[in-house]
C-alpha cells in the first residue's frame, strides 16, 4: 500500500509536468492552426519533421534511460559511475550525429524534401543532439526521487515556449514554420544550462567494464525505443511518400492532409501525457520492488487501475469533443475522425509499458525488440497499403493495428515465462462497459442542441464512474470521504 501511495503522489507530481506542462503546449496548437493557413501546408511540416527528430532522439540515447535506472538499482554498482559512464556514451553518439548532419547537410536535406530549408535540418539536429543529453540527467532526478526539480524544468521550458510563440505569431504575426524550430532550439539550449550545478555533483567515473554490461542490457531497449517510436511516427515520416507515389497526389496536397491529420491527433495525444506520466513514476518502483515477495500482486494492480483510469479520460474525451474540438483551427477539424482510434491505439501502448516489465526485470529485454518490432512491420504495412487510398485514416488504423499486436504477443508470452495474475474478468468488464458508453455518445444525433449532448454525455461519464466506485474505489477506502463514512 506505501508503494501504491508513492506511486501516486509521484504521478501526480510527474504529471504536472507532463499532463499540466502538455495542456500548456495545447495553446501552440490553436495557435499555429490559425496562424499557419492549411493550404500553405506549413504545419504539416512541422508535424513531419518532428517525427524525424523523435526517431532520431530515441537512438542517440540508446535506451540509457532505462539502463540507467536497472544498474544504479543493482547492488555493488555505484549510481554516479553509471550516470556518468551512460552520459558519456550519449553525449559522444550526439556529437557524432551532429558532425553528420553538418557536413552532410545538403544531400540529407534533398532526401527529405527540405532541399530549400538547410536550416529547418541544421536547428532541429542541434535540439535532438541536446534533448538526448538532457535525458540522463533528468533521468537520474527520477533515480534520485527528485520530481520537483524535473517538473520544474519540464514546465519552465513549456511556459518559455509559449512565451516566445505567442510573441513571434501573435505579437510578430509570424506566420512561417521556421519560427517554430528557432523558438524550441532557444528553449532548449537554455534548459541545458540548468543541469550544470548537478554535473559538478556527480563523481565522474568513466568504467568500461561496466559500459559492456550496460551496452548487452541496453541495445534490445534501444531496438523497442526505436520500434515504439516508429509506431508512434512512422505515419507521418512515410506519409509524403506513400501519399504521392502512386501519382494521383501532389507534394503539397500532402503536406495539406498531414498539416490536418496532425493538428487532429494533439487532440488524441492525452491518452499519451497519461501514459508518461505514469512511466515517469512507475518505473523506478518496479525495479526496487522487484525482490519483493507481493510483486506481481502490485504489478497486477498497478496494470487494472491503469486501463480504468485511462478509459475514463477515453469517455472524457469523447463526451467533451464539442468542447475540445476548438483546440485546433476550424479548417483542421475534418480529421477529428481519427482521436477514437488513436485514442484507442495509445490505450494498448500503454498496456503493452505495462506488460513490459516482465522481460525487463528477467533481463530478456530482446523479447521486447521482437514485440515492437513486429508491431512496427504491421503499421508500416497497413500505411503503405492503404494510404493511397484512404489517406490519414490508414495512419489512425494502423497505429490500431500494430499496438494491438505488440500488446496481445507480450501478453501471451509474459504469461507463458513470468505469469502474472491480472484481473481479466474485470478489465474486460470495464473495456465492454466502455465500448457502450463510447457507441450511445457516437450516435447521439449532430443536430440536438450542443448542451444537450454535453448533459447527456456527462451522465455517461458518471455512469462509468459509480461503476468504479462501486467495484474497485469504494467511498468508505478515501482519505477525508472515506472518514465521513466510516462514522455513518
Amino acid at each position: 500500500m506505501a508503494n501504491l501511495k508513492s506511486l501516486a503522489k509521484d504521478t501526480a507530481i510527474y504529471g504536472m509536468s507532463s499532463i499540466v506542462g502538455r495542456f500548456l503546449n495545447y495553446l501552440l496548437v490553436p495557435l499555429y492552426t490559425n496562424c499557419m493557413p492549411k493550404e500553405s501546408g506549413d504545419y504539416g511540416v512541422s508535424v513531419n519533421i518532428y517525427a524525424y527528430t523523435a526517431l532520431a532522439l530515441a537512438i542517440l540515447t540508446f535506451g540509457m534511460e532505462t539502463t540507467l535506472f536497472r544498474f544504479a538499482n543493482k547492488e555493488g554498482e555505484k549510481p554516479d559511475t553509471v550516470f556518468s559512464t551512460a552520459i558519456t556514451v550519449v553525449g559522444g553518439l550526439s556529437a557524432v550525429f551532429l558532425a553528420i548532419v553538418f557536413g552532410f547537410i545538403t544531400p540529407i536535406s534533398e532526401a527529405l524534401g527540405y532541399a530549400d530549408h538547410h536550416e529547418y535540418l541544421l536547428m532541429m539536429a542541434t535540439v535532438v543532439a541536446l534533448d538526448a543529453v538532457q535525458a540522463m540527467p533528468f533521468s537520474y532526478l527520477r533515480f534520485q526521487n527528485r520530481p520537483i526539480k524535473f517538473a520544474s524544468l519540464k514546465l519552465l521550458f513549456i511556459l518559455l515556449n509559449i512565451l516566445l510563440n505567442v510573441i513571434y505569431f501573435v505579437v510578430l504575426e509570424k506566420t512561417e514554420v521556421f519560427y517554430v524550430f528557432c523558438i524550441n532550439l532557444w528553449c532548449t539550449g537554455l534548459i541545458t544550462f540548468f543541469f550544470i550545478p548537478d554535473f559538478f555533483k556527480v563523481k565522474w567515473q568513466f568504467d568500461f567494464a561496466l559500459l559492456k554490461r550496460m551496452f548487452s542490457y541496453s541495445w534490445p531497449i534501444l531496438v523497442l525505443a526505436i520500434a515504439g517510436v516508429l509506431n508512434q511516427t512512422v505515419d507521418k515520416i512515410i506519409f509524403p511518400w506513400a501519399y504521392t507515389h502512386t501519382g494521383l497526389h501532389t507534394m503539397a496536397e500532402a503536406k495539406v492532409q498531414l498539416g490536418e491529420y496532425g493538428a487532429c491527433v494533439k487532440v488524441a495525444m492525452i491518452m499519451a501525457m497519461i501514459t508518461q506520466a505514469f512511466r515517469y513514476a512507475y518505473e523506478p518502483i518496479v525495479f526496487s520492488k522487484a525482490k519483493d515477495k507481493d510483486s506481481k500482486e502490485y504489478y497486477a494492480v498497478a496494470m487494472k487501475y491503469f486501463i480504468i483510469f485511462t478509459l475514463f479520460a477515453f469517455l472524457c474525451v469523447m463526451g467533451y469533443m464539442d468542447i475540445l474540438k476548438h483546440i485546433i483551427g476550424a479548417e483542421y477539424r475534418e480529421g477529428l475522425v481519427t482521436v477514437p482510434i488513436v485514442m484507442a491505439a495509445e490505450i494498448m501502448m500503454g498496456i503493452y509499458f505495462n506488460l513490459s516489465f516482465w522481460y525487463k526485470l528477467i533481463d530478456k529485454t530482446i523479447w521486447g525488440a521482437w514485440f515492437s518490432l513486429t508491431g512496427c512491420a504491421v503499421l508500416i504495412a497497413v500505411n503503405i497499403i492503404f494510404i493511397p487510398k484512404f489517406g490519414y485514416m490508414a495512419c489512425a488504423w494502423g497505429g490500431f493495428a500494430g499496438y494491438a499486436t505488440a500488446m496481445t504477443l507480450s501478453f501471451f508470452v509474459g504469461q507463458r515465462l513470468n505469469p502474472i495474475q491480472y484481473d481479466l474478468k474485470g478489465i474486460s468488464t470495464y473495456i465492454l462497459l466502455t465500448g457502450v458508453l463510447f457507441v450511445v455518445m457516437f450516435f447521439l444525433p449532430d443536430s440536438w442542441p450542443v448542451w444537450l449532448r454535453l448533459l447527456l454525455n456527462t451522465i455517461l461519464i458518471i455512469l462509468f464512474v459509480m461503476e468504479i466506485i462501486r467495484k474497485d474505489l469504494p467511498l468508505q477506502s478515501l482519505p477525508l470521504i472515506g472518514n465521513k463514512f466510516k462514522k455513518k
